[in-house]
């Protein structure tokens, strides 16, 4: 795959400048011949707006565990982190990524898409945000710190069409290499981004430190740099009171528990993400062995208890918060996106219970996306305003649901 701004026929594209204060000796970034069949890097938009990779419902566990993901965070050496470097040097950091991504082997048959955030559209950012392919603190281009914003250089790869693959540039750290698949498949996705991660530290040299790992801008991350997560869909145990246990106890053994978008983000509709929070000190087997071994597992059994309990207890209790949320989908002429999103989370748990044979598990994971604002607005080809966007996203459910009321 040939460069798309080297008119250099030799493999190699031209050497980097150095960086501006400093002597640093910027590696000259080798560009693999790729087969005819694959296209070169695609620069910026449109997002695709079909199904995306972590609603497939596929996978172990899928009636529980809605995603798996593993992120890399990775750092180069010589350069500031984001949030301390200069609008220069986050320019020169966002080439040398992009050069290395574009170099990268992939898959027969896929596509890397670049987007250079500082002049992408809004709506394509609010889709990539939606779509869980890049953080809303990456659309805004503002860090922890206070600097940044809009215009701040920075960018994300997706590999297309599939979009398991992720690659962030200029968040909180220079890369963070993402794998997401539906189901419980931590394993899979850990071996996909460290494919990835393994392509670009053969061009160029991450900041690593002989006893504390790689480092990176977070202490947190400091070590492997490595963040396993899992979305999990927990409303029977809502339903029966012990979701605060199941919080706590996580909580306890060092992790994460967020609403669906991360962090900052409302857990509506009872959909979790459960990550862990340290990986100093953690081989990236250990973190493996506890997530997807012992900890998803044990929160899967307890919410498929819990769903047991219902339907053979309480039968009528499940059915009847499962139908009033499909009658109010079916009815309402207003919704809200966190509205909509608690009904059909309620609406998912009388599908997979089989309580609502009509429905299928395809067209509430679809919904899950089309309720959300982009996904929403790029549907209809048109921008609303927030009190249309209640109006058309009603009218849209009730389409989707099956409503004989227009």
């Amino acid at each position: 795959m040939q460069a798309n701004d080297s008119s250099d026929t030799s493999g190699q594209a031209p050497e980097l400048p150095e960086r501006s204060g400093k002597k640093r000796a910027v590696p000259h970034i080798s560009i693999q011949s790729q087969s005819n069949d694959q296209d070169s890097m695609v620069l910026g938009g449109p997002v695709q707006t079909g199904m995306t990779e972590w609603l497939k419902g596929t996978g172990e566990m899928s009636d529980v565990v809605m995603s798996s993901r593993a992120r890399a965070a990775r750092n180069l050496a010589g350069f500031p982190f984001p949030p301390a470097a200069s609008s220069a040097d986050r320019s020169q950091i966002m080439e040398i990524c992009r050069r290395c991504i574009e170099s990268l082997d992939r898959d027969s048959g896929t596509t890397i898409r670049w987007f250079d955030l500082r002049n992408s559209e809004p709506m394509d950012r609010r889709l990539l945000v939606e779509r869980q392919l890049m953080s809303r603190q990456h659309a805004r281009g503002r860090y922890a710190n206070g600097q940044g914003g809009g215009d701040c250089p920075r960018g994300v790869a997706i590999i297309e069409p599939d979009e398991r693959i992720s690659i962030l540039v200029n968040e909180e750290d220079h890369l963070r290499v993402q794998a997401i698949r539906s189901g419980l498949a931590l394993e899979a996705c850990l071996n996909e981004i460290n494919r990835f991660d393994d392509g670009i530290e053969e061009i160029v040299d991450y900041a690593f430190h002989p006893q504390f790992g790689y480092l990176t801008a977070c202490p947190t991350n400091v070590g492997t740099g490595l963040r396993l997560s899992v979305m999990v869909h927990l409303p029977a145990l809502k339903m029966t009171g012990e979701l605060e246990k199941v919080r706590n106890a996580a909580s306890d053994m060092g992790l994460a528990v967020r609403g669906l978008y991360g962090e900052g983000s409302q857990a509506a509709g009872e959909f979790y993400q459960i990550s862990n929070q340290v990986t100093l000190g953690r081989s990236d087997e250990m973190l493996l062995r506890e997530i997807e071994g012992e900890i998803v597992p044990n929160i899967v059994r307890y919410e498929q208890h819990a769903r047991a309990q219902l339907m053979t207890e309480s039968p009528l209790v499940l059915e009847d918060k499962v139908f009033r949320s499909l009658g109010i989908l079916r009815a309402a002429r207003l919704l809200k996106p966190d509205e909509a999103l608690e009904h059909l989370g309620l609406v998912r748990l009388g599908v997979v219970c089989k309580v609502i044979p009509e429905v299928t598990l395809q067209t509430v994971h679809s919904l899950l996306l089309l309720i959300q604002p982009g996904h929403l607005q790029r549907a209809l080809g048109v921008e609303l305003s927030q009190a249309d966007r209640r109006v058309s996203r009603a009218k849209l459910v009730r389409e989707r649901l099956g409503s004989q009321s227009r």
